[in-house]
């Protein structure tokens, strides 16, 4: 890895001593715990402003094949492939009114997805699709999922405004109870928890902030009735109103430029400034990503996984800023090639990423007019400290008069919130509308986190067990004492940037396990002698990126500062090799999981 503007070593001396003095001015010692849940006493930041009401129905105590937990695209990506081998009774629940999981609750105004939708919209082959934007807004990869929905006839035994309260394996009739809060108490021969981690809204800890009268909500459940306007802007609600908005992560960086617009005053409370890179969006045809070929999505998406993963690639077919910056990513992916000698690669690596960070701080001061709102708008940490974010809209909006950056970072974020505002380093900002872009519980499924009961063999809750000896899985997806469970997401899995094509895989393989099942009568579940082999060759592989981490400028990456430690938790040569290796082990081996069934069903 080279760069040829790499900095000298005295300049990165000081680009170290930089970084943790800005670390230090925004780690809090509450870490993680400085936000709180939007349940309970929150509850209404969690409503769900898009549907009516749930659909009045009777509880259902039926039985089905499969119960698909999670109407995103796992769970929607998961049912067309069970539809693909034949099965039939496929029902997905779902907490939200439709289908769209992340894309249903974020409408907020400038959603767009941040990865190229070519790449990022899943079956565009199988749907004869061609997305319309190369960066496709949230309306409109909200209405492929609901596509692909009713291409796969998934609606037919969906139960939508419904979460899943248990899963009780029962031993008589070899099936899982799954109860519901909606009353539902019905058998299913394989559930498949495909929940995803961008679905509950977290809100922060700040003191007082039940105590404000103005109007508030959180961006993903983005209140239309109090703004007016669309996704596309127009917030004519907004003309004479005072508004404040806390988080500037990618959801920030989109919407914040929309209500600038529109707002009598925007005040920006920002901790940490994210990076915002080039976007460029722009419209596309058929003909700029050559869909007159036959599997065209499919080979684009296999491009770019390659080029994000570290691997080589002939050509670069998406050519953006994630495959620009591909390199960089090394400390947040376990998927990247080293070559060389560890040091020298170390001593290349933060060169080049002192050089990107450098032309992305220069970035800031090219766009931003006023030179105190750009110096702190300026990222002084290393590139995968954060997630990467883009936008051409984003910095210009701090030029306009009605824009306030408020920055929070000398005392570690908001002081609290009055009835009439916010208060920051003693003064309070007066308000008449507090938005929350602060995010979702990322990597936090209802099964690990405990609002979801997984009861196995012999009533061994999959939680306590998982307490005692740690995750324990046979890649990622099944567990000893838990048969006919798949779990969908990136622990002791794979991951990418763009985790829509981390799940198609996931549901291929998913729905290729209840087919051979199904096809041989026979359960799904390792031994733990095979959970304990899969544990080592994930050991083994796992890269030391323990210390950048706790190096980084807290995030959610790092646990809000408190580092991400080394362990088995992800498959350590990547999202490709992975794949690889998946389609290996369903021709070769799949049987060693395969057992016979005691109950016969009729």
């Amino acid at each position: 890895m080279t760069t040829p503007q790499a900095p000298a070593p005295h300049e990165l001396a000081a680009l170290r001593r930089r970084y943790r003095l800005e670390r230090e001015r925004r780690v809090r010692p509450d870490g993680a715990a400085q936000y709180r849940d939007a349940d309970a006493e929150f509850g209404y930041y969690a409503a769900d402003p898009y549907t009516e009401g749930p659909a009045v129905r009777d509880p259902l105590h039926d039985t089905v094949q499969v119960a698909v937990i999670g109407g995103g695209f796992g769970g929607i990506l998961t049912g067309a492939h069970l539809r693909q081998q034949g099965v039939e009774r496929v029902r997905i629940l779902e907490k939200g009114g439709d289908f769209g999981g992340t894309w249903y609750w974020n409408r907020y105004p400038g959603v767009h997805c941040d990865v190229e939708s070519h790449v990022y919209l899943p079956m565009l082959d199988e749907t004869g699709y061609v997305p319309e934007w190369k960066y496709a807004p949230g309306d409109e990869i909200r209405r492929h999922a609901v596509r692909i929905a009713r291409k796969f006839d998934l609606y037919a035994d969906a139960l939508f405004s419904t979460g899943v309260t248990s899963l009780t394996w029962e031993e008589a009739s070899e099936t899982w109870v799954v109860a519901t809060d909606r009353g539902d108490t019905f058998r299913a021969t394989y559930v498949v928890n495909a929940t995803g981690t961008l679905t509950d809204p977290k809100l922060p800890g700040i003191p007082g902030i039940e105590d404000f009268a103005g109007h508030t909500f959180h961006t993903s459940r983005w209140d239309y009735a109090y703004t007016g306007g669309t996704p596309r802007g127009g917030m004519a609600g907004l003309a004479d109103k005072r508004v404040g908005i806390v988080g500037t992560g990618a959801t920030g960086i989109q919407v914040i430029p929309m209500l600038a617009e529109d707002a009598a005053h925007l005040y920006v409370f920002q901790r940490t400034p994210s990076t915002v890179d080039l976007r460029g969006n722009r419209r596309t045809t058929a003909r700029d990503v050559g869909a007159d070929r036959e599997g065209w999505a499919r080979g684009r998406r296999e491009n770019y996984l390659r080029i994000v993963s570290g691997e080589s690639a002939d050509l670069d077919l998406v050519a953006d800023q994630w495959t620009a910056s591909a390199g960089l990513l090394e400390k947040l992916l376990p998927s990247f090639r080293r070559q060389g000698d560890r040091q020298a690669f170390e001593a290349a690596y933060e060169a080049a990423d002192a050089a990107k960070m450098n032309e992305l701080r220069a970035r800031v001061e090219q766009t931003v007019a006023d030179p105190r709102t750009a110096e702190k708008l300026k990222p002084w940490y290393r590139y995968a400290c954060k997630r990467p974010t883009f936008s051409d809209l984003y910095y210009p909006a701090f030029n306009r008069d009605n824009v306030t950056l408020v920055d929070t970072a000398d005392t570690h974020g908001i002081e609290r919130v009055t009835e009439h505002g916010v208060t920051v380093a003693g003064t309070t900002y007066e308000l008449d509308c507090l938005i929350f872009a602060t995010g979702f519980n990322v990597g936090t499924s209802g099964i690990n986190s405990g609002k979801l009961p997984v009861h196995g063999r012999g009533g061994v809750q999959l939680l306590h067990r998982w307490a005692r000896q740690g995750p324990r899985t046979l890649h990622g997806f099944t567990s000893s004492g838990f048969p006919n469970l798949l779990q969908m997401g990136p622990l002791q899995n794979a991951s990418s940037v763009n985790f829509t094509h981390i799940l198609d895989e996931q549901a291929i393989h998913a729905a290729s396990l209840i087919a051979a099942a199904e096809a041989g009568g026979a359960l799904i579940e390792p031994s733990p002698e095979t959970e304990e082999a899969w544990i080592a060759v994930l050991a083994e592989g796992a890269p030391d990126h323990e210390w950048f981490h706790a190096e980084c400028t807290p995030g959610y990456y790092n646990r809000e500062g408190r580092g991400r430690p080394n362990g088995p938790l992800a498959y350590p040569h990547g999202a490709v090799a992975f794949h690889e290796l998946l389609e290996r082990w369903r021709d070769e081996s799949m049987a060693e999981v395969l057992r016979s069934r005691t109950v016969h069903p009729t």
